[in-house]
């Protein structure tokens, strides 16, 4: 089995590199800058819960070199949405010669866009839930016990090539799960990711803040009651258990919780607009449903990047 994350930060590289300290054959799709550090200080891990790791040689390609290497089975793509055409040429060659694509990003937009260029059948659903962060000298520091990555195929089969993924991580310390409904988990984890990120950018504020604030609790559940309406018509209603617990998560006014939206917003960085908020209020015009603080939040976003290209965030 051969193996290309692209991205070795964050997600793709503890991924990665838990794969790579179980022996399987792993390659890292970067940038040039992120290359010269994984070939000068190798791919270096740091996890108080499940154990450090330093990779010394580490197989890792630009994408001027990619077109030369060997075909991959699997590519886990874990890039930000803001690189995706970026992302998507890259690997372009390696999905022509067979690889089959197991996109970990946040949001739905990035699934149409694959299926679209690749066709569905290269593509299987996935997600994950890390808590992670890339040092500047390159170090990836594991942060709690989160290490979960969700996927399977679209049309809910059981494949072998799901189940040969399945049983890679399972020599890790992953926890992966293979599901027969990883579209409608998806749009599950996209009606709580598109109304916490809509509303802490918008308020600038946690959960526990906002909910505070006069009406704050009311205001989550408008954006929140949008969402499960947008997911309803799309086909994936979510379910009653599951409104619940994010009911008890709106009213918590001790909650510290914010979207990584928001910190990337206050840090001055690149921002996940289109691919989240944006998508969200596309289908909410698709569909004939009222959104206004969807709206409201998506013209917050986009006038924040003005702010930022003109150097002023």
């Amino acid at each position: 089995m051969r193996i290309l994350c692209l991205g070795a930060g964050a997600i793709g590289g503890y991924f990665g590199g838990r794969l790579l300290q179980a022996g399987y054959d792993v390659t890292f799709l970067v940038r040039p800058r992120r290359q010269a550090q994984l070939l000068a200080n190798g791919l270096v891990l740091e996890s108080p819960a499940f154990g450090d790791y330093v990779a010394s040689r580490v197989s890792a390609l630009t994408d001027d070199q990619i077109r030369d290497a060997p075909r991959f089975d699997y590519i886990l793509l874990t890039c930000k949405a803001y690189d995706l055409d970026d992302a998507i040429r890259a690997i372009a060659p390696c999905v022509d010669a067979g690889g089959v694509v197991v996109p970990l990003l946040n949001g739905l937009a990035h699934l149409d866009r694959l299926n679209h260029d690749f066709g569905s059948s290269r593509i299987l659903g996935g997600m994950a839930k890390i808590a992670a962060t890339l040092a500047p000298d390159g170090t990836i520091r594991h942060l709690n016990t989160w290490r979960y990555i969700t996927f399977g195929e679209q049309d809910g089969t059981m494949s072998d090539r799901v189940a040969a993924l399945k049983s890679a991580f399972d020599r890790t310390s992953v926890d992966a799960t293979t599901t027969d409904a990883v579209v409608a988990l998806m749009w599950a984890k996209f009606v709580h990711l598109a109304t916490v990120a809509s509303m802490t950018c918008l308020m600038r504020a946690s959960v526990g803040e906002i909910a505070r604030a006069p009406r704050g609790t009311r205001t989550l559940l408008e954006i929140f009651e949008a969402m499960a309406a947008i997911a309803a018509r799309a086909g994936y209603p979510v379910s009653d258990g599951f409104k619940a617990e994010y009911y008890r998560l709106f009213q918590d006014r001790t909650s510290p919780y914010t979207a990584s939206m928001l910190r990337d917003l206050e840090a001055g960085g690149r921002v996940e607009a289109d691919h989240i908020v944006g998508y969200a209020v596309a289908k909410a015009m698709e569909f004939g449903i009222e959104a206004p603080l969807l709206e409201a939040s998506y013209l917050h976003l986009k006038a924040y990047e003005q702010r930022r290209a003109a150097g002023r965030a």
